[in-house]
Order: structure tokens, then sequence, then C-alpha cells
């Protein structure tokens, strides 16, 4: 009998991951996307869709919001955290060295490059001990527990962005500002909007100046203090509304294989057989317009909105 023939998508991952394992293809480097393969090899979406699965299912390649997906670097040993003191009867259980390496700063550290590169939900205690060679039981000398590491990354990211010590003199200008410089931390770290919590606030001390600039900036321009509060609730709430889509963004690429461009291209036939019934004019004039989606300006056109809104509540002398 002869042999059963070998996929087309299966030929495809081959002649990847050969290319992969031999170096030709760097960690880091971009891979080909979906709309590559299926003009290299004359295959459909669907089969270059499995391609990019099937390879990051081995763990070859991730997705990089932004980039692409790229070839991963290979994975490192767990080495136990043991050393020769430790080993002799009576001698202490963690060598000097070890200790650095489990340094609190460190194990924040490595969780939030896990974090930034791969998404929150690939942060795990046994994943942080193995970037850190460590022996994953180790970690819980110094955290409790993921929900501890978690607040300790949130807590970390936000401290390394302080304000500045002195705000602008005008309500409006120092609440863009904080805003902003909030709206930037989320962009640099697309898991920590998602992991903030509105309704059950964690107790992050280095988010407290952020409530403490705007609190303080609109009650001194006219609004009481409650009021004064739920603004600053409504303003971050909105950036980090906007800013959850960076990581959805993030899921969404490494499930389906496919940028968001990509996805957009793919789903305009099915939009435009829609918009050809004629239901629909003012869409089809911004179709055919062509409208860029960027999530900067719209940041910013909300913000701008929101703050509009907020001005007829301060004191007419500072609300230009």
């Amino acid at each position: 009998m002869g042999g059963q023939a070998v996929p087309r998508y299966s030929r495809i991952v081959a002649e990847l991951r050969r290319r992969i394992e031999t170096g030709e293809l760097a960690p880091g480097d971009r891979v080909p996307s979906t709309r590559e393969i299926t003009r290299q090899w004359g295959v459909a979406m669907a089969t270059a869709t499995k391609v990019l699965s099937e390879l990051r299912r081995e763990g070859m390649v991730r997705a990089v919001p932004g980039v692409g997906t790229v070839v991963a670097a290979p994975s490192r040993p767990v080495r136990a955290a043991r050393s020769t003191a430790a080993a002799r009867p009576g001698g202490p259980s963690d060598a000097p060295s070890v200790q650095a390496a489990l340094a609190l700063g460190r194990i924040v550290g490595a969780a939030v490059k896990v974090a930034d590169t791969e998404g929150l939900a690939a942060v795990s205690m046994r994943r942080v001990a193995a970037e850190l060679e460590v022996a994953t039981m180790s970690l819980y000398r110094h955290v409790a527990d993921k929900d501890d590491l978690l607040t300790r990354m949130m807590d970390g990211v936000m401290a390394e962005h302080p304000l500045p010590a002195d705000p602008p003199e005008g309500w409006r200008e120092a609440v863009e500002l904080a805003a902003r410089q909030l709206w930037d931390l989320f962009r640099r770290h697309a898991w920590l909007a998602p992991a903030l919590s509105v309704t059950r606030p964690q107790m992050i001390v280095s988010a407290l100046p952020y409530s403490e600039w705007i609190l303080a900036t609109l009650h001194a321009h006219g609004l009481d203090l409650r009021s004064a509060f739920t603004a600053h609730l409504m303003l971050f709430n909105y950036a980090r509304g906007i800013a959850v889509n960076l990581e959805t963004e993030r899921e969404a690429e490494a499930h389906s294989g496919l940028d968001s461009e990509e996805w957009m291209d793919a789903q305009e036939p099915a939009l435009l057989a829609v918009l050809g019934t004629g239901r629909f004019p003012a869409l089809s004039r911004l179709a055919a317009a062509g409208y860029d989606f960027d999530l900067d300006a719209l940041f910013e056109f909300g913000l701008q909105r929101l703050l509009d809104g907020l001005a007829p509540l301060l004191d007419e002398s500072c609300a230009g």
C-alpha cells in the first residue's frame, strides 16, 4: 500500500520548523504572516492560520502585538536552587547566589517581562521560576501567591513612571498630563489595564499619587471632594476601558494568527456585501473614504470631550 499523503499544512509547518531549527529564522525574527503563507504556498487562509497555530502549540513562535508572529526564544530548563553548602548536613538551605536571584525585585521583574512579551495568562509561579532558573517553591518565600505577585507587578510598573513633583497650574493641563501618562503606562504594559479593577481595587501604593493628583486638582478648582473623586474614577476607567483592547488584541492574534489589519482584510468582503444593500448609506460613504483606526487618536478624542464636559463644573476663572 502507498504511504498516506502528508497534509499541505503539515509540509508548510515542517518547512518553517526547519528554518527555525537551523537558525535561518532566529529568535525574534518575524515568521511569514498568514497572508504571506497564502501567497507563497498558494493555500487558503484557514490553512495558513492552522500553520501558525501549530507552530505556537509547539512553542516555536509567539505573537507580539504591533509586530506579528515571531520566533520564540528557546525555553530554558529549571535548575534546582541548591548549593554545595545546602548539600552538607546542617548547611544553609540557600546559597547567597540563590538568594540574590530570588530578590523580590528580580521576581517581579521576571514576571513583568513574561507579561509584557506573552500576556498575563502566561504568568505563573512556575514560569517565573523558570525565568530565574530556580525551583518554583523558592518563590513562595518572597510572594504569597500569584495574586500577591500580580499586585506587586502592578505596583512596580506604576512606580517606575511617577508623576512630576510640580503639576501645571491649569486644571485641564494637569488632568491631561496624568491621563496621558496613565495611557502611556497601559501602552507599555498591555496586561496592566485588564489586571486593574475598579469595583474591587487592589492596594497599589504607587497608584495612589494618580488619585491624589486628580482629586486635589479638581477640588482646588471648584469641585467638592465627592464629585472630584467621581470624575477621577470616570477618567481612570475611560483610559482603562480603551486600553483593555491592547491585551484582547494580543490574545486574538495569538489565537487566530492574524494581526488586526489582516483580520479586517478577511472581514472586508462580508462587510461590503452588507453595505452593498444600500441600507447603511453613511457607513457606505465612510467605507469608501476609508477610516484609519488608531487607539491613540481614539483615546485623545475622548479625553478632550470628557474634559469639555467637566469644564462647566469648575470655577469660571479656571475653566478655560
